[in-house]
């Protein structure tokens, strides 16, 4: 394909990911306020964005295995359609369960998007010159990332949290015609049609069950307790079952056999660590400016720009040298580094530390992202084989967001918990009544309306509570730098995946005339 045809191409898949992208980010500066109005306690927060997350998460696979079957165009344009009227729908809630539902469906489109987008990008550009298009691709996520935060403060601060569900549309509707023009893709090698339904049902059974899990554990019963048991060894044989269903089906949701690729293997232990660290601790960062710093859904968004800056830029830098050098494991490495440090540096942070302190280790921290997050994919699809192309790729996806969905609902929970226990101690030694806080010390509160000494105290509640979380990543983080360390560096390969297939195509048709 020429410069122009790839471009073209490229155009109609861009779009779809910053449809898919902006309408999670758009009410990431919001989701305080909305929560609030909603009457929504600490746990609706969290669930949320876990609804979202373990949807995408069950999802993704599937949206893998069906890109390997079935024309992956109409797979994209379905998973839009899914994703923006879902959103649609959810600004129509009048209880946070509404809400939590409507995301959970908005969940299964944005599943589609994050499989296909990757998939379809290997499709027209080959992995040596994927890095020359990685300023795209870098431009348009960040644009989504920051734009969505800021643009959603707006709406929230303006015609009501409500339209941020609405933003979506029009894009969504121009994504749908752009990739019906532009994107034109050789016909797949047939293959029968069978979707392993049993293995799909078990596996998001089974990681249902520990998401539920972490989030009730400490709050709704003991961490060591009947209930514990019963969840989590529920989990683990059905997990178990789904592993035996999958070993047996003739078309697996994920194959096992991919889990004899170490590139692969690598990458998903990484993956996990990435999606914990980045969904985990980030989505937290709207509650630190808004009840910490008693900061606008506007001002949020604008003060959390850094982190999305250290992603685009380092993201674009990294891709463009590995594009013209070929290698990409120093970037990987430096990135599990820089995002480790990042996670460190923002443990310290607390409700009264300096904004400009809190953005530059905010850069840090997405620096580290941007080194690693792609190249990981990038790394994996550059030895697979051209059939488990979208399997593949959706596998690394599903452990980073089943990582993230894990993170945000352990993390989530912990910090429910830890801000009780910081609020009680910070009022007691006050002498103040916890009753005073409306909706009592698990109820998200409105700082503006509190008195200046209970207002402090919520501040610095919230202010530590939060930095604990980064604390908790940093682990994780050590695990990526291991995992990216014993990755072994593959050259990349010079062939997108739709030259490979017209070569197959050609071959098979040359072998039919002779």
């Amino acid at each position: 394909m020429s410069h122009r045809e790839v471009l073209e191409a490229l155009s109609g898949i861009l779009l779809g990911m910053f449809v898919s992208i902006l309408a999670t980010s758009v009410v990431s500066s919001s989701l305080p306020r909305i929560i609030t109005d909603l009457n929504g306690t600490q746990s609706a927060f969290t669930w949320v964005v876990t609804a979202t997350l373990l949807t995408t998460t069950i999802s993704t696979p599937v949206w893998g295995k069906l890109a390997d079957l079935v024309d992956r165009k109409v797979l994209i344009q379905l998973a839009l359609v899914v994703s923006v009227l879902s959103s649609a729908a959810a600004g129509f809630s009048e209880s946070t369960s509404m809400l939590i539902g409507m995301r959970a469906l908005q969940g299964i489109g944005a599943g589609g998007l994050t499989a296909l987008g990757t998939v379809l990008i290997a499709d027209i550009i080959s992995p040596r010159d994927r890095g020359r298009y990685m300023g795209l691709m870098g431009a348009v996520m960040g644009l989504a990332m920051v734009g969505g935060p800021l643009l959603g403060g707006a709406i929230t601060d303006g015609p009501g949290w409500r339209w941020n569900f609405f933003v979506g549309l029009p894009f969504a509707v121009a994504a749908i015609v752009v990739l019906q023009r532009t994107l034109h893709l050789p016909p797949l090698e047939p293959r029968v049609v069978r979707l392993d339904y049993a293995g799909a049902a078990l596996l998001s059974a089974g990681i249902s069950s520990l998401l539920l899990w972490v989030t009730f554990a400490g709050n709704q019963f003991d961490w060591a307790s009947w209930q514990t048991a019963a969840m989590v060894g529920g989990a683990v044989v059905v997990l178990a079952a789904a592993v035996w269903v999958e070993s047996r089906a003739a078309e697996p949701i994920i194959p096992l056999h991919l889990f004899r690729n170490r590139t692969l293997v690598l990458s998903v232990v990484a993956s996990v660590a990435v999606g914990v660290a980045l969904f985990g601790t980030s989505v937290f960062l709207s509650q630190y400016m808004q009840v910490a710093r008693d900061k606008s859904p506007t001002e949020s968004g604008l003060l959390t720009v850094p982190m999305m800056v250290g992603m685009l830029v380092f993201s674009t830098f990294s891709g463009r040298i590995i594009s013209r050098t070929g290698r990409y494991k120093r970037f990987m490495i430096a990135g599990a580094l820089v995002l480790t440090a990042g996670l460190a540096l923002m443990g310290t942070i607390r409700y009264d530390t300096n904004l400009f302190l809190v953005g530059a280790y905010m850069l840090v921290l997405g620096a580290g992202v941007g080194m690693l997050m792609q190249n990981l994919v990038l790394a994996t699809q550059n030895t697979l084989d051209l059939r488990d192309m979208g399997s593949g790729t959706a596998t690394v996806a599903f452990f980073r967001t089943l990582g993230g969905a894990v993170g945000v609902a352990a993390l989530g929970a912990v910090l429910g918990g830890r801000i009780t226990t910081l609020l009680l101690s910070g009022l007691r030694d006050l002498g103040i009544d916890p009753a005073v806080l409306t909706g009592g010390t698990t109820a998200i509160p409105d700082v503006s309306t509190l008195p200046p000494a209970i207002r402090v105290v919520v501040e610095a509640s919230y202010g530590q509570g939060i930095a604990d979380l980064f604390l908790l990543a940093i682990p994780l983080g050590l695990v990526t730098v291991l995992a990216v360390l014993f990755l072994r560096e593959v050259p990349l390969g010079t062939r997108s995946g739709v030259d490979v297939r017209r070569a197959k195509a050609e071959v098979a048709h040359g072998a039919g005339d002779a």
